[in-house]
């Protein structure tokens, strides 16, 4: 229920501090429009000890992100995208979402941020400033599509995109999948015919450029003439006066 704007993709492989540093491989590492981190895995086989990798890939990108020096206001919050075609855990959902909240032992309240802490960062609540999770189980969708992260998981559930989707991002993934759909001979020819269209704008563009300019020529050499004539013209009015 955001707009959100991805600035650019960045490097999905974390480097290592030392030989015995783990590597933090993602599949797609991203900054938005408001500089926040997003990750984006996706995985296809059992693996027993995901949550904890999730964990682990959330907390290396923290500590990645902010140089040495800096304060701690500049932590970037990230956002972990998990995108699983097996069982992780068990729950009756098809999208989970998990955030860090402090709540009182006693009076079971939320712990919030000082009005100065909220302005300062501009959130409103503290589990902003931490890392959330999402995890969407594509394999357990199996009912029709509602909503816009529905649409989208029928996508990766089925590699087809419905007709009447609306859901940002879907029309650029239905334009993908038609290339991803082609033969090798239909790409060849679908890229031939691309090249052969610019190729003709070009043509186009240039005898139009070419055109303008021996116009522009032809217009300056014919206001030259004109203007010597009027000054002959004139040369001779005055003599006669």
């Amino acid at each position: 229920n955001e707009k959100i704007v991805i600035q650019k993709l960045l490097e999905s492989e974390s480097n290592q501090e030392d030989e015995f540093d783990k590597y933090n491989r993602v599949d797609m590492l991203a900054e938005n429009s408001k500089g926040e981190l997003i990750l984006i895995e996706v995985q296809n086989n059992n693996e027993y000890a995901y949550f904890q990798r999730m964990l682990f890939g959330t907390s290396k990108l923290v500590t990645e992100y902010i140089n040495r020096g800096e304060g701690y206001d500049k932590v970037r919050k990230v956002y972990s995208v998990n995108i699983v075609y097996f069982s992780l855990g068990s729950g009756k959902d098809i999208v989970y979402h998990g955030k860090t909240e402090f709540r009182g032992i006693h009076q079971g309240d939320v712990l919030e941020l000082t009005p100065f802490q909220k302005q300062t960062f501009k959130v409103d609540s503290v589990s902003q400033l931490y890392p959330e999770y999402y995890i969407l189980k594509v394999n357990d969708f199996n009912q029709v599509a509602r909503s816009p992260l529905e649409e989208w998981i029928y996508y990766m559930n089925t590699g087809d995109i419905p007709d009447g989707a609306t859901a940002p991002g879907l029309d650029e993934a239905r334009q993908r999948l038609k290339l991803d759909k082609m033969t090798k001979e239909e790409l060849s020819a679908y890229y031939r015919h691309l090249d052969n269209i610019v190729i003709l704008r070009d043509n186009i563009y240039t005898e139009r450029a070419e055109g303008r300019a021996e116009g522009h020529a032809e217009g300056r050499a014919e206001g030259l003439m004109e203007g010597r004539m009027e000054e002959k013209r004139e040369m001779a009015r005055n003599m006669k006066s």
